[in-house]
């Protein structure tokens, strides 16, 4: 079976590879490298503030995009080589919220609702953050969310009347 879904990526540390944005980029070819994965769709990158703790040390700027993607992976599998790129790009999860290399988070796996220990779809914080929302509403505006039974675009709209991305 395929499925189209879709994924957030950020980054905010260098590394080897380079600048975040480059990372990114690099991410987006690797994660097309493999056979089950054909990315469908790239949104613009985005500039925005790191989300941090209190009382914790200011973070660098992210970049922040969204992918779309067609699999013949299950959701438990595109997860697993979603941890294994991040892993690729010097991922280290060190603390909520710490600076990283790269982070990819699955959003979206066509219209399921998953529940378990180990994942969430609909990605349970996407509706609270512009970073998302934006660049998904670039390239996946009318797909309908499985849970607010709203389209993106909708879901974007109402939430960056609040936030700002550049």
């Amino acid at each position: 079976m395929t499925e189209i879904c879709a994924i957030a990526l950020g980054s905010n540390l260098s590394n080897q590879i380079g600048d975040s944005q480059q990372i990114v980029q690099a991410a987006i070819a690797q994660l097309d490298s493999y056979p089950a994965i054909d990315i469908l769709r790239v949104s613009p990158w985005y500039r925005t503030k790191a989300i941090t703790l209190p009382n914790a040390e200011p973070q660098p700027d992210y970049i922040n995009g969204c992918a779309i993607l067609k699999t013949t992976l299950s959701p438990w599998q595109l997860l697993q080589i979603l941890l294994r790129v991040e892993r690729a790009f010097g991922r280290e999860r060190r603390e909520r919220w710490g600076a990283r290399t790269l982070d990819l988070d699955l959003l979206l796996y066509g219209d399921r609702c998953i529940d378990s220990p180990e994942l969430v779809i609909p990605h349970p914080h996407m509706g609270d953050r512009a970073f998302v929302l934006v660049p998904l509403a670039e390239i996946a505006a009318d797909w309908i969310h499985p849970v607010h039974g709203v389209a993106i675009a909708e879901l974007c709209q109402k939430l960056t009347a609040n936030q700002k991305v550049t």
